[in-house]
Order: structure tokens, then C-alpha cells, then sequence
């Protein structure tokens, strides 16, 4: 039985407030139907109340999508959003939930998602986009695929993996190397996180959100300077020691 029954005359199933079969939740909140039965899968939106095999949501139902589709605009991924909604079903205000979010991503977050069909992907790397290079990109978390619609994470990076494919490199060696870069920002990270938990923030379940979010914004630029510096230092190293060779070689009798 399909879930588009017919209502009743008010358009309120059974009587009381508002409820929505799945296609009119769907065109409510202005998404595909498709696109809400994937934030069911993913979590994101909690099952709908049964009558027999019909599933009717109700207007929180609405209020949540709302919710993800402005959490998007603002740059989050779906698993960060669900992982905002599980700690305020736990019973945390959504807003310092967010207010520790902001101090986790600003200033630092200027990543701007991209969104195109996968053929449009395809065309930026001739030749080397096939399902085992598309898989591999979702697992690493470079993309997510919805439906015929592709989302990169970061127009940013995107630009720059053309660009180091336009130069010659293979798509396979960059993810390669992307997979060995989360490892190691993974492990920097763990690091920077050991340090302030132990020496400035303590216990974070015992502080203050409005404390917590002071301290992560004050300490996350600091961090983020450390690293960007320690990379530039490394690679003006690399570059001088593979000239020294260069010339080495050059010079030999």
C-alpha cells in the first residue's frame, strides 16, 4: 500500500494537529521524497507515527527538516548534523550545542561545499572516474553521493586535486595520498585535543558550554598556526634537500 493516501477534508489525518503523509512532508519542506527517506536511513529524522502501513508525520517532523536544510546552508555535513541532533535529543540545548560548534569550526572553516552530477565530476578528471575511484572517494569522505547528485566537500580541495591531475599526477596516487593525510591530521589533532583537555579544559562534560566555546575559540587558532607553519617549515626542507640531490647529481665528475 502506497503512503499517499487520501485525507481527510481539513487535510489533519485522523483529526488533532497537522499531520503529513510522506509526500506532502516532502513538498512541505521542499525536499524529494527520495532525499527524506535517506535522512530517515541516515538518522536524521525519526520514523513516523503508524496507522496500519501508513506513516504520518507530524509538524516536528517539518521543524526538523527545516533545521537540517539551515544547518547545510551553514556548511555542516550530514554526519555532523546528526551528531548535533543525537546530543539534543539527549536532552542539550540545540544553541550551545551550536554555539560549541561555531567555536569548533570559526575561524577556521571556510570550506564551501560543491555540488554537481557525477558526469560533471567525471569531466574534471578525464578518464580516471570509474565506481571503484567513486567508492573509494565516499569512504574517505571527499564526497557524498544523493541520488544523480554529487557533493564535494570542499570547492577548495577540488580545485586544487584538478589541478594536481591537469599536472600530471594520477587520481588514484592523490586519494592515496588523501587517505595518508586524515591519518596523519587524525593523529595531530588527537594530540592537540590530549593537550588541552589535560592542561586548560579538563573534564568536558563537567564544563561550562559558554566557557567551553570561549576556550576552544581562543585556543583553535593557535593550533592552526602551528600546523600550517611545521607543514611550510617540512616542505622547505623537502624542497631544499631534493635541489641539494638535483645538484649533486648535476655537479658529479
Amino acid at each position: 500500500m502506497s503512503d499517499e493516501p487520501t485525507d481527510d477534508q481539513d487535510g489533519h489525518p485522523g483529526g488533532g494537529g497537522r499531520e503529513y503523509r510522506i509526500g506532502e512532508l516532502a513538498q512541505a519542506a521542499g525536499v524529494p521524497v527520495r532525499t527524506l527517506r535517506y535522512y530517515q536511513e541516515r538518522k536524521l529524522l525519526p520514523p513516523p507515527r503508524r496507522e496500519g502501513r501508513i506513516g504520518l508525520y507530524s509538524a516536528d517532523h517539518l521543524a526538523r527538516l527545516r533545521m537540517i536544510a539551515n544547518l547545510l546552508e551553514r556548511g555542516h555535513t550530514l554526519e555532523g548534523i546528526r551528531e548535533l541532533l543525537a546530543a539534543w535529543e539527549q536532552g542539550r540545548d540545540i544553541g550551545a550545542v551550536l554555539g560549541v560548534e561555531k567555536a569548533v569550526t570559526t575561524p577556521w572553516s571556510r570550506e564551501v561545499p560543491v555540488t554537481m552530477t557525477l558526469d560533471e565530476l567525471a569531466a574534471l578528471f578525464p578518464g580516471q572516474v570509474d565506481a571503484k575511484s567513486v567508492e573509494r572517494a565516499v569512504a574517505q569522505g571527499h564526497i557524498e553521493i544523493d541520488g544523480d547528485r554529487v557533493t564535494h566537500w570542499s570547492r577548495r580541495q577540488l580545485e586544487a586535486t584538478v589541478t594536481l591531475v591537469q599536472a600530471g599526477v594520477p587520481l588514484e596516487e592523490i586519494l592515496s595520498a588523501g587517505l595518508e593525510l586524515q591519518r596523519t591530521m587524525d593523529d595531530i589533532a588527537a594530540m592537540f585535543l590530549r593537550m588541552i583537555a589535560t592542561h586548560v579544559v579538563g573534564r568536558i562534560d563537567e564544563q561550562d558550554l559558554g566557557e567551553l566555546t570561549e576556550t576552544l575559540a581562543r585556543l583553535r587558532p593557535g593550533a592552526q598556526v602551528t600546523v600550517e607553519a611545521g607543514f611550510a617549515r617540512a616542505m622547505d626542507r623537502q624542497v631544499r634537500t631534493a635541489i641539494d640531490q638535483l645538484l649533486g647529481r648535476l655537479t658529479a665528475p
